[in-house]
């Protein structure tokens, strides 16, 4: 027996009917991380020796029947952006290169508490601002659907480890696409919650009003168990939302009879690969052939959907990372004069390009004279683009549409163009702005063996409704 080619779900079974131990389990994937790691570079930073400790006490505690989670003992990778106590969070810059975080980020705290064990902290985007996992300070992270080929990002760690079967499932962060664009890229399913369902607390900030922490996984039923763990009411996020109707993995059934759903002709326009295209309209004929009405809409405000969110994530980006100095902690230059060169110095040999690009993008939208013009134009958008969806979800359950325009690029194409980059977020960012739930999951290939991506978007506080269109999805499309 495989270990690796197991559902998260499937192994948690497996250890709860003591067909299997969590050190096992351990073995298992860290051998196959000595076997590939150097290949993919899926982690930053390694959690082997404590792993083992925590396994110790979580056999223990499931053999007792303590533990009763379906995930108990299932080993977990996290996005190197939430902190983890006593365990390096670098958000792959170098600024935060030797930060040891005193507190675990709530989302982590309950994975947990559910038993989880933590493998190490994913290779990620500098910051979580980019779309490749090129922007790292600690080296690229390729697609081991093609080594050629970007994972995504920023949760591109995290992706590729799912893909590579370097972890049976992972955290991400989603402030513009960030886990369902690499989920589309390495073939995985990746789900971002509803806004304010699962607690940003211990999330490193990027855009405080977008980002949101979600699951990425084999398949929906992991996905949907993982959501089901994490999410939660937590008086340390003051946007976190208190919520009755968490059981996600009830929404794990084949029914789509009845359910109606919306494909913006605005997602089919000029720059979606003709592939792409193809396979989601595919998907969307096997929806309606299983039961659901299917019909084609105008989703208005698509175009002014990258300025905005450009405008109100690097504003927020801004002033989230003034708190990066070299004075409390992270690096600190060496050669400094006084207090205010130390400043510059730190932040300027701290932080990489992109990041810079985005600070400096978003101290011009707040400084005087410009706030009005460019941040309060972009919020009174982005209240017009809720609109516009709160308008669809009258008429529609889902929205369904592509993930990204195309199947991943290749190393180094997008970082020598930044606005390509940026446009590739196209049909993400939209569902952040207005806060709403999204899931990408696999819909096909392209003429290269790549992976499609299928994303579908819910109404707010409806993942469940997601759920069970991705789940029947899963179940007419087979194994991917």
């Amino acid at each position: 027996m495989d270990l690796l080619e197991l559902t998260a779900v499937e192994l948690g079974k497996k250890i709860a009917a003591k067909e299997v131990t969590v050190r096992e389990a351990l073995d298992a994937v860290f051998a196959r991380m000595d076997a590939v790691e150097e290949k993919y570079h899926c982690y930053i930073t390694l959690n082997k020796e404590k792993a083992y400790e925590e396994a110790d006490r979580i056999q223990a505690r499931i053999d007792a029947g303590e533990l009763k989670s379906p995930l108990a003992g299932v080993p977990v990778a996290i996005k190197d952006n939430l902190c983890t106590e006593g365990l390096t969070t670098t958000c792959a810059s170098k600024i935060l290169y030797n930060f040891v975080p005193t507190y675990t980020a709530t989302a982590v705290e309950k994975l947990q508490a559910a038993g989880a064990v933590i493998l190490g902290k994913t290779n990620m985007d500098e910051f979580a601002m980019g779309s490749t996992t090129e922007t790292s300070a600690f080296g690229v992270t390729k697609n081991p659907r093609d080594e050629s080929r970007v994972p995504g990002g920023s949760s591109g760690g995290s992706a590729a480890a799912v893909a590579a079967e370097e972890c049976w499932y992972a955290l991400g962060s989603d402030t513009g696409g960030s886990i369902r664009q690499p989920a589309s890229y390495c073939g995985v399913v990746g789900i971002k919650p509803t806004y304010g369902t699962v607690s940003r607390y211990g999330l490193v900030a990027y855009g405080s009003s977008l980002d949101q922490i979600g699951p990425l996984a084999k398949d929906v039923t992991d996905a949907a168990t993982v959501l089901e763990i994490i999410t939660s009411y937590d008086e340390k996020d003051s946007t976190s939302m208190k919520r009755e109707d968490t059981q996600f993995t009830k929404a794990l059934v084949e029914d789509v009879k009845g359910l109606k759903i919306g494909i913006p002709r605005d997602y089919f326009g000029e720059g979606l690969d003709p592939e792409v295209a193809a396979a989601v309209k595919k998907a969307a004929e096997d929806l309606k052939a299983a039961g659901a009405i299917v019909e084609e809409f105008d989703l208005s405000l698509v175009k002014y959907a990258i300025p905005t969110y450009y405008t109100i994530a690097d504003a927020e980006a801004s002033s989230n990372l003034e708190r990066f100095d070299g004075i409390k902690y992270g690096y600190r230059t060496g050669d400094y004069k006084d207090l205010h060169d130390m400043y510059k110095k730190t932040r300027s040999e701290g932080f990489g390009p992109e990041v810079k690009r985005r600070i400096m993008l978003g101290s011009f939208v707040l400084s005087s004279g410009y706030y009005d013009a460019y941040y309060l134009k972009a919020l009174k958008v982005k209240a017009l683009i809720k609109k516009a969806f709160d308008e669809a979800f009258a008429k529609y359950d889902v929205i369904l549409g592509p993930v990204a325009p195309t199947t991943a690029p290749k190393l180094g194409e997008s970082l020598s163009d930044p606005m390509k980059m940026y446009l590739g977020d196209i049909y993400t960012i939209s569902v952040n702005l207005a806060g709403l739930p999204g899931i990408s999951l696999p819909c096909g290939k392209d003429a290269n063996g790549l992976p499609i991506g299928l994303q579908l978007i819910g109404d707010c506080f409806k993942e469940d409704v997601l759920i069970r269109t991705a789940y029947t999805y899963e179940k007419i499309r087979g194994a991917f």
